[in-house]
C-alpha cells in the first residue's frame, strides 16, 4: 500500500517553494541557485512496511550527502494524542510509529500531530540555509509559537549567598 508521502509533506507545511516529492521522499532547494539541496526520507523500524520517523539530508549533487538528523516521531511528540487515546503502550510495535495498513479513506500517518517535526525541521534547516526559513516560511499562526522558558529565579536584594 502507498505511504501517501505527498499528503505527509504538504500537511507537514514546509515551506520551500522548490520542491518535489519523487516516490515516499521530499526534495528541495531551500535557496535557489545554490548547490545544497535538502532530502528528507521515512526511516524505516525493524517491522515490515513501519516507519519511525524521518531523515532529513543536506546533499550536494558533486560530493553526496553532508550531513544528516534522524528524526524520531517518539520524540517529536508526532504519535502521543494517537497512542494515549488508543492506550498503546510504549515499547510495542505500533507506538510511535506507522504502517502501510491503514483504514480505508485514511492516511496511513492518520493521527499524526507534525508540529514538532516541522520545528526540528526549521531548526535543522537553519543552520545549513540560514533565512531560507525565514524567507519562505508563511507566518505562523498563534497557536505554534515557541514557549518562553523563563528566568532563573534572583535573590532578592540584600540577601547574602553562600
Amino acid at each position: 500500500m502507498s505511504l501517501q508521502a505527498p499528503e505527509f509533506f504538504t500537511e507537514l507545511c514546509l515551506p520551500f517553494h522548490d520542491h518535489a516529492v519523487v516516490g515516499n521522499t521530499y526534495y528541495a532547494a531551500p535557496v535557489p541557485g545554490t548547490p545544497l539541496r535538502l532530502r528528507i526520507d521515512f526511516t524505516r523500524t525493524i517491522h515490515a512496511d513501519t516507519y519511525g520517523g524521518l531523515r532529513v539530508a543536506v546533499v550536494h549533487p558533486d560530493r553526496g550527502e553532508i550531513d544528516a538528523v534522524a528524526l524520531s516521531f517518539v520524540e517529536h511528540g508526532t504519535f502521543h494524542r494517537r497512542d494515549e487515546a488508543n492506550h498503546t503502550r510504549p515499547n510495542t510495535k505500533q507506538y510511535g510509529t506507522f504502517d502501510t495498513h491503514h483504514r480505508p479513506g485514511r492516511p496511513p500517518w492518520d493521527g499524526a500531530v507534525t508540529s514538532g517535526l516541522r520545528d526540528a525541521i526549521e531548526q535543522y534547516t537553519a543552520v545549513w540555509f540560514p533565512g531560507a526559513w525565514a524567507a519562505s516560511a508563511p507566518k505562523r499562526a498563534a497557536g505554534r509559537t515557541s514557549r518562553r522558558t523563563p528566568a532563573p529565579p534572583t535573590a532578592p536584594a540584600g540577601a547574602r549567598t553562600r
